[in-house]
């Protein structure tokens, strides 16, 4: 009977141990996550932020055409996708379904690819329906314009070319809101 006696109380003291260190995981746990949460909405976004305006670039688009940050005018969607990155080919669809709504059409949706190779060129011409389309190259003008840095990454410009909103993945097309 002693024996039972020791192995019920052993039983009861470890339980109770137990209890208490897993309270304990879980008072931390609350912790981490309010630190990841507040880190989270002041990390960067892997673009600009907004409120501020992009350096100056110059490029062509595949129709030729110039491409100039004074020349935007309206409101203009800047995307940039990476043929070497597997969310920016998962988000492609959904983006050329949702910038064929965009306002202004194609002339005000900016999609820049950037990289190397052949899957840059197929990437682009899926993009063309949709958007202006500009070919970056890996150190190209434009992804150091914008500061992107995360792909896909998007930012929407102003009338005066500076960036209303900003973020880094494809969930939504940002729509501009009347002023």
């Amino acid at each position: 009977m002693p024996y039972l006696v020791t192995a019920v109380v052993l039983a009861c003291a470890l339980g109770t141990l137990n209890l208490l260190l897993t309270l304990a995981v879980v008072r931390r746990l609350r912790e981490h996550t309010e630190l990841l949460a507040n880190h989270a909405s002041h990390a960067d976004n892997g673009i600009i932020e907004a409120g501020q305006t992009p350096g100056d670039f110059v490029a062509a688009d595949t129709d030729d055409r110039p491409v100039r940050r004074g020349d935007l005018s309206g409101d203009v969607l800047v995307t940039f996708f990476s043929p070497n990155c597997p969310a920016c080919t998962d988000a492609l669809p959904r983006f050329a379904t949702q910038a064929a709504e965009f306002p202004g059409g194609r002339d005000q949706v900016l999609a820049v690819v950037t990289g190397d190779g052949p899957e840059v060129s197929e990437m682009a011409g899926r993009l063309t329906g949709v958007a202006r389309v500009v070919l970056d190259g890996v150190d190209g003008g434009l992804a150091a314009a914008f500061q992107a840095r995360a792909f896909p990454c998007w930012c929407l410009l102003d009338s005066t070319g500076t960036v209303r909103r900003s973020g880094s993945g494809w969930t939504q097309l940002p729509m501009p809101v009347p002023a």
